[in-house]
């Protein structure tokens, strides 16, 4: 069996990138069909509910429930602002009131004679979605969003935390296998989505959340370091919506891990271009990647390589040659090629019979792995 499909992380020049960018409620699109749009554009906008909140007013004014509604000074469908009284009761010969106030501003849903309460819902909370990338929107998705196409860089990390984030990119590292140094992060990379090497230490991003950074893309990080930043330990899960002051994409694995030289030496050459990156990571079921989107405009040499037609080639699959990552333990994260693919099944140390390959990691050493436990770095 010569050929076999891994899908795997993507680091390529020039591709033709799609990013569909839909609201959770339908809403209201922005945008028609073959606008150009920034990555900072808003594309579609909705509000969602707000909170409800629940006042037992009958308690309150210490009436029966089917007395509440002639107490009421609000009526249904009124907003009320908070600490407003919305309902009042007269006692002893109307010596003694009994108020009932808003807990905050809303308008009254509901009034219930049946169990006194009164339902109140807070004010809608609007809702935006920028269009993530320079580009063009190719597809409307009617009251939900649209399909936005660019021409881009476009690399994916292994893993990342944060959201989505789009500035200027700049490096600081010269070179993949260099530790982040964090004297060199300054006032000037506020806002900028900065280049690593091999490690980003708890030093480096606490350096970066004070300057502003937007995002930062590195070789390795530590696990402790990774706790220390959430404050928890991150379980299986989704990851991208952390409120840590800046998106991080690790692009090799955990611990000091040198960032390929190939994806150092693109990321380097798109210096000073507007760039677009999201943390969001799932390796379970439907996986997502972290990933780095860099939009080429054509008035850019971009690197000054070489470029034929608007999209990658489509992948071989995997064969002898192929750069590739091991995904899973005792090699995780360690990057090589692939030297052989034997055809027959061979036996785990399970019991259990899979498809192997030989591979020649980058310091000369080589390993038999199961194909299932590598993926395929797209050129």
């Amino acid at each position: 069996m010569a050929h076999a499909y891994t899908p795997g992380l993507r680091v390529t020049e020039k591709t033709v990138f799609k990013k569909e960018r839909k609201l959770p409620l339908k809403g209201e699109v922005l945008r028609k069909v073959g606008e150009k749009v920034s990555a900072e554009d808003t594309v579609a906008r909705t509000d969602l509910p707000g909170n409800v909140q629940t006042i037992n007013v009958a308690n309150r004014l210490s009436i029966l429930p089917e007395d509440i509604e002639r107490n009421m000074l609000v009526k249904l469908g009124d907003w009320a602002d908070e600490a407003e009284i919305i309902a009042e009761s007269k006692s002893f010969f109307g010596l003694f009131k009994s108020k009932a106030r808003m807990p905050a501003g809303g308008t009254i849903e509901s009034v219930s004679d049946i169990t006194g309460q009164v339902i109140i819902r807070e004010k809608a909370i609007p809702v935006e979605v920028d269009a993530y990338v320079d580009g063009e929107v190719v597809e409307v998705y009617e009251d939900e969003g649209v399909l936005v196409r660019t021409t881009a860089t476009f690399v994916q990390g292994i893993f990342g935390i944060g959201g989505e984030a789009v500035g200027v990119l700049d490096v600081v590292s010269s070179g993949g296998k260099e530790v982040m140094d964090a004297s060199l992060i300054t006032q000037d990379h506020a806002g900028k989505i900065i280049v690593g090497g091999s490690l980003v230490t708890m030093e480096v991003l606490n350096r970066a959340r004070e300057m502003g950074v937007a995002g930062i893309i590195v070789g390795g990080m530590a696990d402790s370091d990774l706790r220390t930043i959430l404050g928890y330990d991150l379980g299986v899960a989704i990851t991208g919506s952390e409120n840590i002051g800046l998106t991080i994409v690790v692009t090799e694995g955990f611990g000091e891990m040198n960032m390929a030289e190939r994806t150092f030496d693109l990321l380097a050459s798109r210096k000073g271009m507007k760039t677009s990156i999201s943390g969001a990571t799932q390796i379970r079921a439907g996986v997502i990647r972290p990933e780095v989107v860099i939009p080429l405009d054509g008035s850019t040499a971009a690197g000054n390589r070489k470029r034929t037609g608007d999209e990658d080639a489509p992948s071989s699959g995997l064969v002898v040659g192929s750069p590739v990552r091991t995904i899973r333990e005792p090699f995780f994260g360690r990057i090589g090629s692939v030297i052989e693919l034997p055809p027959e099944l061979q036996k785990l140390e399970t019991e259990a019979k899979v498809r192997v390959l030989r591979v020649e990691f980058q310091d000369g050493s080589e390993a038999v792995v199961p194909r299932a436990n590598v993926e395929l770095i797209e050129k």
